[in-house]
């Protein structure tokens, strides 16, 4: 994969001010794509801006991917900046923890609404730029191995990335002749602020130091470790490039080996 294999790209990033999503902003802009970042808070997304070259990424805060009105708004000054979007990274999610009978309603709607509705809302208002672009333009769903398996403690998460999982696939089958791919990346427990929460909450129920915390998520993984966002940012731009033109309505996991094709 070459360094401007991307050039004059337009990718868009949901929930690009940290971890996974920031990782895979920063690694096609690095390889020559104009870059929107989206997010619900200006000032994460001004500290990836300023990690890229001058130009190459436009900042979209109050994007919230749950209210229609918020992404019209920011897909509207992404094409005044960059034009149609070529490739789209839904990452923006939520993973709280709770046993199941302590889930309230409002818990449930919010990580539904976040981690499914909002995959669901965004491609649908970006789908039309990518039927522009035709043969090349990319769907890539940042789901988790929480699409594919069940984690105790997170009924509401598991349950979202299971629809992102197969939304993912029906779709792929819908688009499968415009030569547009529909992928998710199901990374397993990794080095992100997100899993800082679960680490912050398993301190504050057991008692455990942070350390003890993450390793007793690290043990989830075959390899022993949590994963770098940089893997995942890695199997993204592999799957938006020419190599992967045939790869469609996958789950792929990037988690050690934690979840093997049955």
């Amino acid at each position: 994969m070459n360094s401007s294999e991307f050039s004059g790209r337009h990718v868009l990033v949901t929930g690009a001010g940290s971890g996974i999503g920031a990782a895979i902003a920063r690694s096609f802009a690095e390889r020559g794509a104009r870059v929107s970042l989206a997010g619900r808070r200006r000032a994460p997304l001004e500290d990836v801006s300023r990690t890229l070259a001058p130009g190459a990424s436009l900042l979209l805060a109050d994007f919230d991917v749950t209210k229609s009105d918020a992404i019209a708004a920011g897909l509207n000054l992404a094409r005044e900046k960059f034009g149609a979007i070529d490739i789209l990274v839904n990452n923006a999610g939520d993973a709280p923890s709770a046993p199941f009978d302590k889930i309230d309603e409002a818990m449930w709607a919010h990580t539904i609404g976040v981690d499914l509705t909002g995959v669901f809302l965004v491609t649908q208002a970006v789908l039309p730029d990518l039927r522009k672009t035709g043969a090349g333009a990319r769907i890539i769903n940042i789901a988790s191995t929480a699409g594919l398996k069940g984690y105790a403690y997170v009924v509401a998460y598991c349950a979202a990335k299971h629809g992102v999982v197969g939304m993912t696939r029906a779709l792929a089958l819908e688009l499968a002749r415009t030569g547009i791919t529909v992928n998710a990346i199901c990374p397993g427990f990794t080095d992100t602020p997100l899993v800082q929460r679960s680490v912050d909450a398993i301190v504050a129920k057991t008692g455990r130091t942070a350390e003890e915390a993450k390793r007793e998520l690290a043990k989830t993984n075959p390899q022993g470790r949590l994963i770098d966002p940089q893997e995942v940012a890695d199997a993204a731009l592999w799957l938006a490039s020419a190599a992967a033109h045939s790869i469609t309505g996958q789950a792929l996991p990037i988690a050690g080996g934690e979840v093997m094709a049955g």
